[in-house]
């Protein structure tokens, strides 16, 4: 999917956003020393969150935990992170870190990840930091789909306040029907490729696309091709529409 000169598949618009590899601004920031990043999500375009991809340029050595009252989510594209006292996390191995954790981050030159982080919203006592890999996780069926398996990468207790899931979609498999709901999400194609309907748009996407969906934004994917789809997915979850983000 690569464009002609002066032309991008990104599209910003009021309620969604598609953002594409070739359109990526790659930046430095004075927390990050060693990395660069690219914000594709952010408050500035009306997300409740951010998302971004980091890189590691050097060797990255003790990075600072989040600011507070902000948790944090990796998920490790390739090379290695390493947070002190846990196993080193491979290539989609994750980690969230709640606010307050003071648990310092490094990685191995060469190494890339995706970034969350947000304006935790907490209830009762703040949850425990999570590290896992997508490979220890069983996929369930969607609503009875075994053709559209998803895995859970956090609990779903009450003190958590977003989800990450892994959507697994065999080749021709669709959500059953167009969503529209008060959560938002920030997404990352892993794998494979097919449609995704956002409100009245139709936008054909592919590994390392990323997507922005607004609060009641319609949205529907639809897999495409021979090979299997996958997409890494954040939602804010256990909280009301009236809760305050």
């Amino acid at each position: 999917m690569n464009p002609s000169f002066g032309q991008t598949r990104s599209d910003i618009r009021r309620n969604h956003a598609l953002l594409t590899p070739e359109s990526h601004e790659w930046i430095t920031q004075p927390d990050w020393p060693g990395a660069e990043l690219a914000f594709l999500i952010s408050p500035d375009m009306g997300a409740k969150f951010a998302m971004g991809l980091v890189r590691a340029v050097e060797d990255l050595s003790e990075i600072a935990p989040a600011a507070a009252g902000v948790a944090r989510f990796i998920f490790v594209l390739g090379g290695e992170v390493r947070f002190p006292g846990n196993p080193a996390l491979g290539p989609e191995g994750y980690a969230f870190l709640p606010p307050q954790e003071e648990t310092t981050l490094s990685a191995s030159k060469g190494t890339s990840f995706v970034l969350f982080e947000w304006h935790f919203l907490a209830r009762g006592d703040l949850p425990a930091p999570v590290f896992g890999s997508v490979a220890e996780i069983e996929g369930t069926p969607l609503r009875g789909d075994d053709w559209l398996m998803v895995q859970k990468l956090l609990p779903t207790e009450a003190g958590f306040d977003a989800e990450f899931n892994i959507m697994n979609f065999h080749p021709g498999a669709s959500l059953a029907y167009v969503e529209t709901h008060f959560m938002e999400h920030g997404l990352l194609m892993l794998d494979g490729g097919g449609v995704y309907r956002l409100d009245d748009q139709w936008y054909p996407v592919g590994a390392g696309d990323a997507i922005w969906m607004g609060p009641h934004v319609p949205q529907w994917f639809g897999a495409l091709g021979r090979d299997s789809s996958r997409y890494l997915i954040y939602k804010n979850y256990n909280r009301g529409p009236l809760d305050k983000r």
